[in-house]
């Protein structure tokens, strides 16, 4: 089974590179610029049949929250039209689509935690760009995953968990946001799900579970909590902790609008495709033990 992700960059295609490796009779390719650029439809198409996917995970974004205020056509460009084009590219070639989306969907105002039938309400152009993206995907492939995920962290990247150790290491106290709930979700999870998922659509033309589905870490945390638990498990890896003062989103003023409520539900995936992810404390302490005993610490700063 061959799956062609697309965003070298990305925190999940470099999980899925690495969860890859480990799973015999599985190859996956990352592919990005210049030879796929979202922002330019016309090398979409071209990239990814040249890679011969069995599969196509559509993780390349415009991922810029605050930014994307100010840049609103580049990140529909991206979002919207260029996760289009990549789901019209794996039609073309007769394969699935698995699409990342995000929490950001949601105003934030529900009670509990979302499920794929509660109302969307986008707070801000990159979530408005996400959702178009879904409905641009569903559209040009009818065999599609459409995968919603909050509050992505890895030993890759740029991370809430790289962010907090960094500062750890220079500061005695971080203030962080405490009135923001969600899913703390580690990109290694993802990866693990979706290459679970993939082994069911994989050469199964009839599969008939297409459709939207949340995915994320199991439990909830604030941001502040989050940052607690980051911290205190890199203290007893040994690695930098500072104490973690909460704030009020009020006090942390961003041009775009984050959603209050990021809490997904999961339940639907784990029942169809038999999959949950693990504790959101068990991923992070996986991901902060990669980062300070697993490699070298010049990945908190990578």
């Amino acid at each position: 089974m061959r799956l062609v992700v697309t965003g070298r960059e990305g925190q999940v295609a470099a999980s899925l590179l690495e969860a890859g490796q480990a799973r015999a009779g599985v190859e996956v390719i990352a592919i990005g610029r210049p030879e796929l650029d979202l922002a330019k439809p016309d090398t979409v198409i071209e990239a990814i049949a040249a890679a011969k996917p069995d599969i196509v995970v559509s993780a390349a974004a415009y991922t810029a929250v605050d930014q994307a205020e100010d840049e609103p056509d580049l990140a529909f460009a991206v979002n919207a039209v260029g996760a289009g084009k990549v789901a019209e590219a794996a039609t073309r070639l007769g394969v699935p689509v698995i699409h990342l989306s995000t929490d950001y969907v949601f105003d934030g105002s529900a009670p509990g935690a979302y499920v794929e039938t509660d109302a969307t309400a986008p707070r801000s152009v990159y979530g408005a760009s996400k959702l178009a993206g879904e409905q641009a995907v569903a559209s040009a492939n009818p065999r599609h995953l459409i995968l919603r995920t909050a509050w992505v962290y890895s030993p890759f990247g740029k991370n809430f968990v790289k962010t907090m150790l960094r500062l750890a290491a220079d500061r005695d106290e971080i203030a962080v946001v405490a009135d923001q709930w969600g899913n703390p979700t580690s990109a290694l999870d993802i990866a693990d799900a979706i290459l679970h998922a993939a082994a069911q659509l994989h050469g199964n033309k009839s599969f008939g579970a297409s459709g939207i589905y949340h995915l994320a870490g199991t439990g909830e945390a604030s941001w502040s909590g989050f940052a607690r638990h980051i911290l205190d498990t890199s203290r007893a890896f040994g690695g930098p902790h500072a104490r973690v003062r909460d704030i009020a989103t009020a006090d942390y003023p961003t041009k775009a609008r984050r959603p209050a409520n990021s809490r997904l539900s999961s339940a639907k995936f784990a029942a169809v495709f038999n999959w949950n992810a693990p504790d959101w404390r068990q991923s992070t302490e996986a991901v902060v033990h990669k980062l300070l005993v697993g490699r070298t610490k010049q990945a908190l700063t990578a």
